[in-house]
Order: C-alpha cells, then sequence, then structure tokens
C-alpha cells in the first residue's frame, strides 16, 4: 500500500526537511529502540535499510537480522534446461521436451528486499529471439540494480558502525545510541550526491557537522553530537533520550502535525475502504449483467423450443389423423431404422399406428408418468458442466453467427464425415438438411444431439473377452487395434511382433477358452500401427519400430512390399479414404512420408524439428493430412504445398499423441498433458489457431500412449488408471468409464493395478461397440449400454 524502506524515504531527490515530521520518525525509532533495551537486547541494526515508513510517516522496524556481507552475495540465476529423452510408446518413458527457469532468492535480510524489484526470465523453450533478448535485458538490468543497492548497503553499514565496532568490540546499547545520533543526522541533513554523502559521513565519524546544520537547527545539532560520543560510557541511555528535554519538550505545531497525520490516515482507510465497496459492487454489478444476458438466452430458448416442440406434435397428430384405418381391421405398422450405418446391424422400432385419435390429447398425462431429469442422479451429478456446456455452446453460436467459414470441396462424396453428424430421429435427420440448405447451423443442434445421447447411455458392457493362448506372455502388449472396412475383422498388433487377425462374430458368439486368430503374420520387430485399406478389403498396412513400413495380404499372410526410408521407428499409418493407393506414416526421425503402394517408394516427405507421432488423414480428401508432432503442436498440410502448414494447432503442453477426424473440418488430438481437445479447422486465422472449441479431462494420461477413436460424436481413450473413457464431443466431462479387469482364471486381476494402463482402443464403425486393451495384452469387446 505504498510503504517504502526508510532509506528511500531519505533519499528522496530534493527531500526538505519538516521538523515535526522528522522528530516525529525520531521520537518513534527512538521508542521501537527502547522496547528492545528494556528487555535487556541491543537492536543491532538501527540503520535507515531495517525500517518501513508507511504513507502516513508511521516507522516500524522490519528484521531483526544483520546487512552482513554474507548477506550480500550475488544473486544466482539459475537455468536448467532438461534434455529430450527417447520417445517411448507404450513402454512407459515420456518424451516431450521441457524448461524450467528457477532463481535462487536472496539470502540478505528484508532490508535489501525493500529496495529491489526481482524480475524472473521468461526462459521457456518456443519463445521468439524478441522474447529471449526482452528477458536477457531485464536480467542484465536486474543485476545493475542488485549491485547498486549492494553498494548502497554497504555505505550505509560503514556509516552506521560505532568506533567500538570498529576497535573490533561486540555491539552493544551503546552502539544503538550512536546509530541513532547518525539517523538524527540524516533526518535534518539531505544531501544529493553519493560523493557528498561519503564525504559528509566521513566528517560525521570525527564529529564534524556541516555549517548549515550548526546554522539552521542548532538544538538538532547538539543533540545528535550528545549521541556521537567516541566513547560509549559518555553516550546516553535510551531512558536518559526519552527524559530530555529535546523529545519531552511539549511542542503544540507537533501534536498538530501528529493529529492532522492521524486524520490524513482515516480519510485514506475510508477511500480504500470506498474504493473495495465499489469494485464490489462493479464486480457484481457485471455478474448481474451476464447473469440477465444468460436469462434473455434462456427465455428465447425456451421459448423456441417449446414452439419447435408444439411444431412437432401438431404435425405428429395431422399424420396420424390422415391415415385411412377402414382399410385394414388390423393395426399397422411402421419400420423405423434407428441406425443408417451399413456396416454394423440396424435396430429396428415397430410404432403402432392403429389411433386414429388425436395422440396429442394425452400428451400432458404421458409426461407425468415419464422420469424427469430432476430425479436422475447420472444428471444431477454433471448438471453443472451440463450447464456451462450450454451457455458455451450457446455463446459461440451467437459469436459465430456471423463468422465467415472456410470450408473445403469433398473430392468424393460417399457421405464419410459429413461436416453434420447423423441424428438418429428421422424429424431431426430431415430438419438437419433443411437447414444446411438454409446456409443455418442452430446451436440446439449439437447440443441436444449430445445432450440426448449423453443421457441414453448408463454403462459399459463387455460383450466379449478375447482370450488369446499366450496372454499370459510378458510381451504381449497390444500397441493397435484397427477394424478392417467392413468391420467384419479387426486386428491387433504390438510387442509379441504379431498381427493377428480376428473375426468379430466368431469372437462374441463363442464361448471358447483360447479365440485363435484366423490369420497371424509375423513382423522382424515390434509392430506400432496397423491400418486397413478402405478399398482393397484384404490388404493391412503396417508400421514397426525399425521404421520399416509394410503391406500385407491378409489372404495369402505373406508381405507384398517394404518401404524402408525411415531413418527410425514409425509411429503411425494412415491411409487415405479417397485414394486407396495413398498412405502417409509418421517416425521420431522427424518426417512425414507419403507413399504410392503401387511404386513402394514414397512421393513425398515433410520434414520438422521433432518427432513426430501420429498422422491422418481427413475424410473425403487426399490432398489434406494432420499429423503431432513431440514438440506440442499439431499440423495440418496441403499436400500441394508442403513447404509450410496451412494451420498449426497450438494449446497442449506435451507430446501430442493421437489425432483423429471427427469430420472434415475438426479433430480431436490426444496428448500427454492428461486433456482431450477438439479443434475447428474453420478457424484458423493467420495460419495458427490457439484455442480449441473443447477440452476434455477425467482420465489420466502423463507418460504413455493410452489410445484414441472417433465414432458418431463419441470418442474413447484410455487411462493410465486402466480405464476406458468415453466422451461426447458437445461436454468436457465423460459420459462413461470402464475399469479393466481379467476374467482369465490364471491371471491376477488388475483392477487395482497401478502399473497397468489402457494402450489401445477402437470404435467398430459407427457402431456403439468398441474394442480395447491394455498394457497386460487383455483384450475386451464393450458395448454402450
Amino acid at each position: 500500500m505504498g510503504d517504502i524502506s526508510l532509506r528511500q524515504w531519505l533519499d528522496k531527490s530534493q527531500r526538505t526537511v519538516n521538523c515535526f515530521e522528522c522528530l516525529n520518525i525520531f521520537r518513534q525509532i527512538v521508542e521501537i529502540v527502547h522496547v528492545a533495551h528494556s528487555q535487556g537486547n541491543a537492536v543491532h541494526n538501527v540503520m535507515p535499510s531495517c525500517f518501513l515508513m508507511s504513507s502516513f510517516s508511521h516507522a516500524s522496524f522490519m528484521d531483526s537480522a544483520t546487512c552482513s556481507d554474507a548477506d550480500l552475495e550475488d544473486t544466482e540465476i539459475k537455468t536448467t534446461t532438461l534434455t529430450p529423452t527417447h520417445h517411448q510408446r507404450c513402454l512407459g518413458s515420456d518424451d516431450f521436451v521441457s524448461a524450467k527457469t528457477s532463481i535462487a532468492s536472496l539470502s540478505n535480510s528484508s532490508c535489501l528486499l525493500s529496495s529491489v524489484v526481482f524480475v524472473a526470465p521468461a526462459s521457456l523453450m518456443n519463445h521468439t529471439e524478441g522474447k529471449k533478448m526482452k528477458n536477457k535485458i531485464k536480467d542484465e538490468e536486474g543485476k545493475k540494480q542488485i549491485i547498486h543497492v549492494k553498494e548502497e548497503l554497504r555505505m550505509e553499514a560503514s556509516w552506521y558502525t560505532s568506533p567500538e565496532e570498529v576497535a573490533g568490540a561486540l555491539s552493544s546499547c551503546a552502539s544503538d545510541i550512536y546509530q541513532l545520533g547518525v539517523l538524527l543526522f540524516e533526518l535534518f541533513c539531505p544531501l544529493s550526491s553519493t560523493e557528498e554523502k561519503s564525504r559528509t559521513m566521513s566528517s560525521l565519524r570525527h564529529r564534524v557537522l556541516p555549517p548549515q546544520l550548526l546554522l539552521k537547527w542548532p538544538k538538532e545539532a547538539s543533540f545528535c553530537l550528545w549521541l556521537l560520543q567516541p566513547q560509549p560510557s559518555n553516550r546516553p541511555t535510551i531512558e536518559d533520550l526519552l527524559q530530555s528535554e529535546f523529545l519531552k519538550e511539549p511542542r503544540h505545531d507537533i501534536e498538530e502535525c501528529a493529529t492532522g497525520e492521524k486524520l490524513r490516515e482515516r480519510i485514506y482507510n475510508q477511500e480504500v475502504l470506498l474504493e473495495f465497496l465499489s469494485l464490489i459492487q462493479k464486480k457484481k454489478g457485471e455478474a448481474a449483467e451476464k447473469l440477465q444476458h444468460a436469462i434473455s438466452f434462456l427465455c428465447s430458448d425456451i421459448e423456441e423450443v417449446t414452439k419447435q416442440k408444439t411444431e412437432f406434435i401438431e404435425i405428429t397428430g395431422t399424420r396420424l389423423r390422415s391415415d385411412d384405418c377402414s382399410t385394414s381391421s388390423f393395426p399397422s405398422t411402421i419400420v423405423v431404422d434407428n441406425d443408417e450405418d451399413c456396416t454394423s446391424p440396424r435396430t429396428r422400432k415397430r410404432v403402432r399406428t392403429d389411433m386414429c385419435v388425436d395422440d396429442t390429447a394425452g400428451w400432458d398425462d404421458q409426461k407425468k408418468d415419464e422420469t424427469t431429469l430432476s430425479k436422475s442422479p447420472r444428471f444431477l451429478k454433471n448438471f453443472k458442466k451440463l450447464e456451462s456446456a450450454y451457455f458455451l455452446t450457446r455463446c459461440k453460436s451467437a459469436y459465430s453467427s456471423g463468422k465467415h467459414v472456410v470450408e473445403h470441396t469433398p473430392i468424393s462424396t460417399n457421405g464419410r464425415g459429413s461436416f453434420v453428424v447423423t441424428e438418429r430421429s428421422c424429424v431431426n435427420k430431415a430438419a438437419s438438411k433443411e437447414q444446411l440448405r438454409e446456409g443455418k447451423s442452430p446451436w440446439t443442434h449439437p447440443f441436444l444431439e449430445g445432450l440426448c445421447k449423453y443421457l441414453s447411455i448408463s454403462e459399459l458392457k463387455v460383450k466379449a473377452d478375447l482370450k488369446q493362448g499366450d496372454l499370459l506372455n510378458s510381451s504381449n502388449l497390444v500397441c493397435s487395434l484397427s477394424f478392417d472396412r467392413d468391420a467384419e475383422f479387426f486386428a491387433t498388433a504390438g510387442v509379441n511382433k504379431k498381427i493377428k487377425v480376428f473375426e468379430y462374430d466368431a469372437t462374441i458368439n463363442e464361448d471358447r477358452d483360447i479365440h485363435y486368430p484366423v490369420v497371424e503374420m509375423v513382423s522382424r520387430s515390434t509392430l506400432s500401427s496397423t491400418c486397413w485399406n478402405t478399398y482393397i478389403k484384404s490388404q493391412i498396412a503396417s508400421s514397426n519400430f525399425e521404421g520399416v513400413v509394410q503391406l500385407w495380404d491378409v489372404t495369402t499372410r505373406q508381405v507384398q512390399s517394404e518401404m524402408r526410408e525411415h531413418k527410425q521407428r514409425a509411429w503411425s499409418i494412415d491411409f487415405s479414404s479417397t485414394d486407396p493407393t495413398l498412405l502417409a506414416s509418421a517416425s521420431d526421425d522427424g518426417s512425414v512420408k507419403l507413399w504410392n503402394i503401387n511404386q513402394g517408394v514414397s512421393v513425398g516427405t515433410i520434414k520438422t524439428n521433432a518427432n513426430v507421432c501420429c498422422v491422418q488423414f481427413p475424410p473425403n480428401f487426399s490432398h489434406f493430412l494432420a499429423f503431432g508432432s513431440a514438440d506440442h503442436q499439431i499440423y495440418y498440410y496441403d499436400l500441394r504445398n508442403i513447404k509450410m502448414p496451412l494451420c498449426t494447432l497450438v494449446g497442449h503442453n506435451k507430446t501430442v499423441s493421437y489425432i483423429k477426424f471427427v469430420d472434415t473440418m475438426s479433430l480431436v488430438s490426444a496428448s500427454i498433458d492428461n486433456t482431450l481437445k477438439l479443434w475447428d479447422l474453420s478457424m484458423c486465422v493467420s495460419g495458427v489457431i490457439d484455442s480449441p472449441v473443447q477440452s476434455f479431462n477425467g482420465h489420466m494420461n502423463i507418460k504413455n500412449f493410452v489410445g484414441l477413436s472417433v465414432s458418431d460424436g463419441y470418442i474413447a481413450t484410455g487411462s493410465e488408471t486402466n480405464e476406458v473413457f468415453i466422451y461426447h464431443n458437445a461436454f468436457p466431462m465423460p459420459a462413461l468409464s470402464f475399469k479393466f479387469y481379467s476374467s482369465d482364471p490364471l491371471s491376477v486381476d488388475e483392477a487395482d493395478d497401478s502399473s497397468k494402463f489402457i494402450t489401445s482402443v477402437c470404435w467398430r464403425g459407427q457402431s456403439p461397440t468398441l474394442v480395447a486393451a491394455n498394457s497386460t495384452g487383455n483384450v475386451k469387446i464393450l458395448e454402450m449400454a
């Protein structure tokens, strides 16, 4: 609140001497010394740098530590840079570059702390050269300031050292009296330059006072000489000072001055209180404004949703009344498909339409029988997060209503990765198409879909356990899971150097002691990733720890071709969904290579300065590509110009381990910084996106690669707590989680083993079925219910 040291107060430029103010300060310090002497203790540091001055000339002692040379040792600025360690995907080591900066604190007393401002250099990685230069200048200025303060403190210590201390005697109460004499001199004799100070204080040690002090302040000069007696026995005691006429003499002006100071202090305190209350009023006013804004959103949304609901009820009633019930004596039914994905079994509902009366009449009675959200424990538990998600979505919709969105023109229209996630309701589906034709994207569509999907699932059930013959093998860690084009077969690959292909239906329908793969292919090195060709059903690609990319024919179990241009281990591979001959791979050598599988050689290379951990093509495009790197960033390239990225996504603070496209313009990224992030590529401005649409937290991921997969708005990832987590892209909190355990009686239960973690997850097309594996090789087929 504006407090400074007495040294700073004395050294103010062009300080004028106010007799009453100086005597008031001196009297306060004498009383502080008296308290110590009355207890038999010497203060030792009756020096200006050890007293704090308030705005109203109130003096207080800061510290009793001595300001010795040992206390004035140099400030040492230490910078420790941790070198990057070798990247281990599933074996536990971390791969990220970190830099930490620390400053060794000064060991001197608070008298130095009151006179210097410390500036910590920001030396974190990825700063520009300009920032580094700025920090360097700050460091140099800080060092110069510290050197200056040290020099002042050394001079002050020499001025305030009593003659007996110079002779080698210990400091005593009489030494404090000598220091009070020097302090009184400084209060009444302001000196401008350092040279003048040094010369005058040197004369003071011989009790030679400046003529201007003797002429202007004779009584003060005489009292000062009394305190500066060379012999300690000739100096007065602290009681003598307090009883002296110099301090005891009644002075009306001093009392008035003190009264004025108290009044100013009270006024100041009232101003502080007034400012505090005004700030509260301002904050509450802003909160009330935001609340009013939120209420207006809610009122308009309630009105709109109520209107739409009424329209849907009217449409339903009109359609039912328009049916001709007299043509048949049997109740009619309508078959409604609930899932439009051709790769997964469809579920159908039979809706009875034998009632020709208006169903809307009993709508209110039906509502009374339904379970409301307010009675759902799961809803109540996450109400605050759902509320935050609503306002976030609503505000983004309002903000982006006039925003120009950059969209790519798809090469093909095969329906993959459509911009809007499909709704299972026929009415919503038709409405979505109509809204897209009108160029609208209402906030209600993604939020309502997310809310319905979030509340429609309650648990992950084990549909099947994959019981392999080598389950107890310590090198059975699964690094990759992938489904083929038609989701009929899935492949596992990992540390055991084997690609095992299992038939999905046989795995879930047959209760066997051991599940044998229909195909097993052996590689020479640990496998890191697999990917099926989206057009050639029998073709699967793999990458391994030697940096080799291989193409396999599943029907013949043979390698069709090998590509050996990577110099270090290859982490990830991906086929283009529009060009079945185009394959991309990412490697520890800092490169992404593009392969034409018919040629067997790379047709393009993107070089980076860090390990590349994941790569993927967006749906519907073959000339765009994204990859995640150990430099914490995600790069989005137009392959027609690979000299520089089209966009860089900045937001993670550790290695990006996975990326998956949700649709053509958005992707999800996973990192060992404990988060997943959802990005909207249409928000790219000046080649950089530094704010994700959504951040997902709840799982634990700080050192291992734990898998990532997306399907129909759901995001699956693993955790180092040996759990699978499911998110919906509309909300930041998990929708479901499942703790792994072993159903094999021969293996030890893994549920409470902290060393186990999930290594890979993969959705089965757009279905609610998920395959997941953990670090022991335990593979489970899970289903949302």
